[in-house]
């Protein structure tokens, strides 16, 4: 029987709770939804008034996955579903997780939750800029550690913060809160920037995506700012061969990275940090932060 757990009033049927969904760990679909449990506040404060793609994997990282921005099947009237721009129509439908029963179904979904960089209040106008650093082999996170202090001192200068999260991959992702701008003007000065960094670190940095440039350097992606584009939301866990989080770091983490192993962090490890640091990037959702673009 599908056991039914109520959460703040709503009523969940929460399914296969025992089914091992990264086989490398043994962890279980109980598990997952139980490190969303334990890290709502600071994901649902992500994810506020945001529009969700969903990367699903139901049978783990091993079986089918399959991306959608469309609410699923069966979606409960009480999931907040908002009207938004599309490239390939005018408009569509997309779930807003906005509370902790939103959240529980969405994560029983088996998902990794991804975002733009924009408000479903203002669409296509970005109140944050997004670096994602891809490292090439033999480059690892370590090279990208190097390029995002350098971004993060070039930004700077500009009068902008920069906040570093892991990608929950290989690589590390730069984010920079803003004060709202069309988000074509944000991925053009993005670009620049990947563009002055190649320019800047020799040959440790490409700006194009051309997969034969990028082995041993690390592709700076500009194009993740553009309106139609989504980032791996802070907090999500990944579909890996590990249960591994796209989590926050801190800059003398960033500046101490030695070895790739020493920015992996799994699901079990998150809520320690929350307790040692709190939310690292509480400061993207607090305006007083927020920098003019150039």
């Amino acid at each position: 029987m599908t056991p039914i757990t109520e959460v703040e009033g709503r009523r969940l049927s929460l399914s296969n709770l025992e089914k091992v969904l990264y086989p490398a760990t043994g962890t279980t679909k109980g598990e997952v939804l139980h490190y969303y449990a334990l890290t709502a506040e600071p994901l649902l404060a992500q994810l506020h008034d945001r529009p969700l793609s969903f990367l699903r994997y139901p049978d783990g990282p091993d079986g089918q996955l399959f991306f959608t921005k469309n609410p699923p099947p069966g979606t409960p009237d009480w999931v907040q579903v908002s009207e938004v721009p599309r490239s390939s129509r005018e408009t569509g439908e997309q779930v807003v997780v906005q509370d902790l029963p939103s959240l529980m179904w969405a994560a029983n979904l088996v998902v990794e939750f991804h975002t733009p960089q924009w408000r479903v209040d203002a669409p296509a106008v970005a109140d944050r800029l997004v670096l994602d650093l891809d490292p090439g082999a033999p480059a690892t996170v370590v090279e990208c550690c190097e390029v995002a202090l350098w971004l993060r001192e070039r930004l700077a200068a500009d009068g902008l913060e920069a906040y570093a999260k892991t990608s929950g991959s290989k690589g590390l992702h730069l984010l920079v809160p803003l004060e709202p701008r069309p988000s074509p003007e944000v991925s053009a000065y993005a670009k620049g920037l990947a563009v002055e960094a190649e320019a800047e670190l020799g040959g440790l940095v490409v700006h194009r995506m051309t997969r034969a440039l990028r082995p041993g350097k690390v592709f700076v992606d500009h194009s993740q700012n553009a309106a139609a584009k989504t980032t791996a939301t802070p907090y999500t866990l990944r579909a890996g061969t590990e249960p591994t989080v796209s989590a926050p770091v801190t800059w003398e983490e960033v500046e101490g990275c030695g070895s790739p192993a020493a920015l992996v962090f799994r699901h079990d490890a998150i809520a320690g940090r929350l307790e040692r640091y709190g939310d690292l990037l509480a400061p993207l959702l607090d305006p007083a932060h927020a920098g003019r673009l150039p």
